[in-house]
């Protein structure tokens, strides 16, 4: 099963995967209620920047070419909701939702990269422990939360990959050439996972 995890030894990788994820969650919350203005958009930007910058992930560039693989990566969702917010929102609005929406996903993108997949399902399931009282399964909404919170970024990697595929055998790059082989891979990342699970008793 892919898995975006990156060892280190930064603040991030050091923090326990709970008090971590409740961070992330409280920053991309923050983000997102942030009004449609200039300066929010500004305030995401510096964020997102910061938050990479203190995480870590020894790439030689103080986190920024690990931000701008994630941003890469997330390009045709920038793109697609640029597009929509200018036709009915206009310059400012287009540009601030588009940038608070970026900045949650690579912020949630940076949980993922500095945490194990297991500390992370282990510290979710362990919150959710005080739900048994209402007959809610802690264990698979625990693995549920997980598994999406790891989609996002996994999907993002694969997309990157097969540009980089296309451009190294000399594609042209369009929609057509781009989408099935993303498609295959994307389902192959999928039946990886569900034997993954599979093998670990989940039904």
């Amino acid at each position: 099963m892919l898995t975006l995890y990156r060892p280190g030894d930064g603040l991030l990788h050091r923090t326990p995967a709970g008090p971590k994820a409740l961070v992330v969650l409280a920053a991309v919350l923050a983000v997102s209620l942030l009004p449609s203005t200039w300066w929010a958009a500004a305030a995401a930007t510096v964020a997102g920047v910061l938050a990479y910058a203190v995480a870590g992930l020894h790439d030689g560039m103080l986190g920024m070419r690990e931000l701008g693989s994630q941003v890469f990566g997330i390009r045709w969702i920038i793109l697609i909701t640029v597009t929509g917010q200018l036709i009915f929102l206009g310059a400012e609005s287009a540009f601030a939702n588009t940038t608070r929406v970026a900045a949650a996903i690579v912020l949630t993108g940076l949980l993922v990269l500095t945490t194990r997949v297991t500390a992370l399902l282990d510290a979710v399931e362990r919150g959710l422990k005080p739900l048994e009282l209402l007959r809610v399964d802690p264990q698979r909404v625990a693995l549920l939360l997980t598994v999406t919170l790891s989609t996002v970024p996994v999907l993002a990697r694969l997309a990157r990959d097969v540009r980089e595929a296309q451009r190294a055998r000399g594609a042209r790059g369009n929609l057509r050439t781009f989408v099935v082989p993303f498609l295959v891979m994307a389902l192959k990342h999928a039946d990886e996972l569900g034997d993954a699970l599979t093998a670990r008793g989940v039904q």
